[in-house]
């Protein structure tokens, strides 16, 4: 049985990862490091035209050969989409180094794995089986992105903003500060806020109409 696994959000901004395969799944392992903000090296003899087209904007560097022991050198991360013995190459050198591995569909060879994920903003929500089934966790991921809309992210939004000016006001002490802001985060919270959307987008289209309409004599 494997280890218990410790779920953490990184902070991969202007961090060194390294992606070993140049093929569509690194494409999208890829574009996923690329939002997070990561410093990319990709080893692969070929790439896609999509990485070239990253590469040549300056996005990433690509090394174009074949992976080969010390290349993982500076690496805070690294995503190896290759066969099995490249994979299991790649795992003992980070293992050596002390970095985060991450080997696509090959569970032997990780020492972290990649989450299915629904962003609304600056709200994360993560999903994972350890690798054991990314099938399963990509059909709850479906099935959350139907739960939470795209009103979630200006509701955390907003969330954030009202615990910036709680911090900031010093005659509200630390318990009084705690019940507002779990007030705030409550479900009826959240309720009045989505009617207030949609009241406000009511009221545009009501106006919107308004003045495309023309009236006859």
């Amino acid at each position: 049985m494997s280890a218990p696994l410790y779920p953490l959000f990184c902070n991969l901004q202007g961090r060194s990862c390294v992606v070993v395969g140049g093929n569509e799944m690194a494409e999208t392992k890829i574009q996923g490091l690329l939002g997070a903000g990561a410093e990319i090296r990709v080893i692969a003899p070929e790439i896609t035209p999509q990485i070239a087209a990253w590469r040549q904007a300056g996005r990433l560097q690509w090394q174009a050969s074949p992976y080969q022991s010390g290349d993982l050198r500076d690496a805070f991360l690294v995503v190896s989409v290759s066969d099995a013995a490249t994979n299991s190459k790649v795992f003992e050198e980070a293992e050596t180094r002390r970095i985060f591995c991450n080997s696509v569909d090959d569970i032997e060879h990780c020492s972290c794995y990649a989450s299915a994920v629904v962003r609304r903003g600056a709200l994360q929500i993560a999903i994972s089986t350890s690798g054991q089934s990314p099938a399963l966790a990509q059909r709850l991921r479906k099935e959350l992105e139907q739960r939470f809309g795209a009103e979630y992210g200006l509701w955390v939004k907003n969330l954030g903003e009202l615990r910036g000016l709680l911090l900031k006001d010093k005659e509200i002490d630390s318990p009084r500060r705690r019940e507002i802001l779990h007030e705030q985060a409550s479900a009826s919270s959240f309720e009045a806020f989505r009617n207030s959307l949609n009241q406000e987008k009511t009221g545009q289209s009501s106006a919107e109409n308004s003045d495309g309409c023309v009236k006859s004599r």
